[in-house]
């Protein structure tokens, strides 16, 4: 029997508990005390519990459309809510790329994906290049976790490699339910015959809503776990395009008129109820003080696609402008970071791998060199320098630059660059880059010193605003008349 496995002795309230259960039941000390008594030494890593992680990623959420931002009231999301009331809401998060496949791409590895060449979105699985994928030389945080204990779970949207040795059995993770590709049919899932439903690497037959499926996968790898660390790793598709919900979503807006609106306002709705039934389960093992849970979204809203709003910020999905990368970012670890705290500083997608990895007690290599910083000494008050004096976007041909209150920015070849201060002016209306001269030349020399170590941006040859938009939602629009032609007529407003 595992040293771990063993039950205490017979005659204790508590006999038949596994060690882990046992410290989650009454507190590590006093459960050490206990055991003493029995003559039954803890092992020395037993004495400090690691954490467990689940880390839940929305797909094309506005920044505006969570109650807790302050936005939008149509649509209530209290379940999402609940992490900031107890918990770290970060206002100034962003992700590393305005699109998903890049994103997914730094947020596994902490490190900017223009370092490793995945810049742009790969296109379905039957034209993309079979190369496509996080590149084997690059250690995704699963990876990490691993050695130090953890059981790692995945269920959702991958996006980082289809083919055999890019998939998330060889990334990583022990368990794996979801889909590969960029975007999946949430209610019949035959129609996704090139990017089936899988349980590892066999392909399913799924019947449920799929966000209501990958929500069920979730609750039950925690179940199965609830005795060891583990890592739950929860990307949803939703609320990405095709714009689909069952029924019983829809019925809770009858009061939105707007057909594509009420259809993203109940897969929000479906998502929200999702991430409830996680936090449930957590709750009902007793784990809330050993587990940290991160939500954020893969980049900005598409609006005209989705109705997904930006509140107060210029752009959408596809652009470098607040619009595309600043998303809705909040921690919670009860008992490790204080509820209901607001974080103004600048931090990046990027700083998620080091923060779980230093939660779980590990220490990074030295060859690392991860561009993510661990935040947990800024939640918990012990710096109060700033966790980042600069960031960095490039994708394709559009790049920006962000120091302090300054950003410089450049929507794509042939167009000048664009300077705002956001401190002043949050949704980039103001154009500075004439007036401040010496500060856009300030910027322009640190993006350039940044870019330098790159390998050379992918030419997209789409640089406005407006093209922009169409460079990052390409696949939206499609699904978008996809959605049109598939979705349920929704029943008519009493």
């Amino acid at each position: 029997m595992k040293d771990d496995e063993r039950s205490l002795p017979e005659g204790d309230a508590n006999s038949g508990l596994s060690r882990r259960q046992f410290l989650t039941t009454v507190g590590t000390g006093a459960a050490a005390a206990m055991l003493a008594r029995y003559g039954i030494q803890l092992p020395a890593q037993a004495a400090e519990t690691k954490p467990n992680i689940i880390l839940i990623l929305a797909d094309d959420l506005g920044y505006g459309e969570l109650g807790c931002q302050g936005f939008t009231k149509d649509i209530p999301t209290p379940n999402i809510d609940s992490i900031t009331r107890n918990g770290v809401r970060f206002t100034d998060g962003h992700v590393s790329c305005p699109v998903c496949a890049p994103t997914r791409a730094g947020l596994m590895t902490g490190r900017y994906q223009e370092r490793f060449g995945l810049e742009l979105n790969p296109g379905p699985p039957q034209s993309a290049s079979p190369n496509f994928g996080l590149i084997k030389t690059e250690t995704t945080i699963a990876e990490r976790l691993k050695p130090l204990g953890y059981t790692t779970g995945m269920f959702g949207k991958w996006h980082l490699g289809y083919t055999a040795g890019l998939q998330p059995p060889d990334r990583g993770f022990d368990e794996f339910f979801g889909f590969l590709a960029g975007a999946h049919d949430y209610l019949n899932p035959l129609l996704d015959s090139p990017n089936p439903i899988m349980r590892g690497r066999e392909k399913v037959d799924e019947k449920e809503y799929l966000t209501d499926a990958l929500a069920r996968e979730a609750s039950a790898f925690i179940e199965r776990h609830k005795g060891e660390p583990f890592f739950c790793y929860l990307p949803f598709n939703a609320v990405h395009a095709p714009l689909q919900a069952p029924q019983k979503y829809l019925d809770r807006f009858t009061s939105i008129q707007d057909n594509q609106r009420r259809t993203f306002a109940a897969m929000l709705s479906a998502m929200d109820d999702g991430i409830g039934k996680v936090l449930a389960k957590v709750r009902e093992h007793r784990l809330e003080e050993r587990t940290l849970v991160i939500f954020l979204s893969d980049n900005g809203g598409p609006t005209r696609q989705t109705s997904s709003g930006n509140g107060p910020l210029s752009g959408f999905k596809g652009q470098v402008l607040e619009g595309g990368t600043r998303v809705a970012f909040m921690m919670q670890w009860k008992g490790q970071l204080p509820a209901g705290k607001v974080l103004n500083d600048p931090v990046i997608s990027l700083d998620i791998h080091p923060t779980v990895f230093a939660a779980a007690g590990g220490t990074l290599p030295a060859d690392a060199k991860l561009d993510g910083v661990n935040l947990l000494p800024s939640l918990k008050g012990e710096s109060k320098q700033p966790p980042h004096d600069r960031l960095f976007w490039r994708y394709g041909q559009q790049w920006a630059v962000r120091m302090g209150e300054w950003k410089l920015l450049n929507l794509g070849a042939g167009q000048a660059p664009q300077l705002y201060n956001l401190k002043q002016d949050l949704g980039e209306k103001r154009d500075l880059a004439t007036e401040k001269v010496d500060k856009a030349k300030e910027l322009q020399t640190v993006y350039d010193g940044w870019a330098a170590q790159l390998p050379p941006a992918p030419t997209q040859g789409r640089g406005t605003r407006r093209a922009g938009a169409r460079a990052g939602n390409r696949a939206g629009n499609r699904a978008g008349r996809r959605n049109r032609a598939n979705a349920p007529a929704p029943a008519a407003a009493p």
